[in-house]
């Protein structure tokens, strides 16, 4: 277990004191790595939120967002691997395997409404769920199985917005539909494909980078992300900020 000061924390995480006696519960969110061969370099997807956003304006992040109960109802193609839901289990808290199974998916919706990439396979689809119409008039049914979660990170206390986010990873070619002009959201204003080293070097936030980082090395002896793959969690214990490996 690595271990960060105090300051250190603040240097990660730069949010607003909450004006609270006690801390917010952090809610639940997925992030997603979309990431695409070109030659001998691996790039990166990433948007651009836009500066008046109050959380993280004008920085670079990955598509991704609040986990929403009714992501819990949807169909999909496949489901998670065995070994990546294992890993979603574990750890802190009380996750079930429908709560993980809903993480994963709003990794999905939320990489199709800021960057309009629907992740999954061709074919009939339908729900009554709002948030993913977009699945059901492309006609893309949505896939677990090709998600790789890579890293974990809760928000420290104190702050006005707390997340518990998984960062899940997948290929372009995981892809079924790419929309031309991005998603419906107005969430990010600038969508890039870099190579991971100018990724790292982007205007990002500090766990951003250290994600990165942390896949980055583990592209080097598992190129192809398989599963059940060591996954580092980012956590404010006693006031250091640890790493541990789930």
């Amino acid at each position: 277990m690595d271990g960060m000061t105090k300051v250190e924390v603040d240097r990660i995480e730069r949010g607003v004191i909450a004006p609270r006696d006690r801390p917010i519960r952090p809610r639940d969110a997925a992030t997603l790595i979309l990431l695409d061969r070109k030659g001998d370099k691996i790039l990166v997807l990433m948007g651009r939120r836009h500066a008046s956003h109050a959380f993280m304006p004008g920085k670079f992040v990955f598509p991704g967002g609040r986990t929403d109960p009714a992501d819990s109802r949807i169909p999909t193609a496949t489901a998670l691997h065995r070994d990546e839901e294992a890993k979603l289990l574990a750890g802190p808290g009380r996750t079930s395997t429908i709560r993980a199974r809903a993480i994963a998916l709003s990794a999905i919706r939320e990489t199709y409404e800021e960057a309009g990439l629907l992740i999954g396979q061709k074919g009939a689809f339908a729900t009554d769920v709002s948030d993913w119409q977009g699945f059901v008039e492309h006609g893309v049914m949505p896939s677990l199985d090709r998600l790789r979660f890579v890293a974990r990170a809760i928000t420290p206390p104190n702050r006005v917005r707390r997340f518990d986010t998984r960062f899940f990873s997948a290929w372009r070619d995981d892809v079924a539909v790419e929309l031309p002009d991005g998603g419906p959201t107005n969430e990010l204003e600038e969508l890039v494909w870099l190579p991971l080293a100018d990724a790292r070097q982007a205007d990002i936030p500090d766990i951003t980078r250290s994600v990165l980082e942390e896949l980055e090395k583990r592209l080097a002896h598992d190129p192809l992300l398989n599963p059940g793959g060591s996954v580092p969690f980012y956590r404010l214990i006693r006031n250091r900020f640890t790493r541990e490996i789930l």
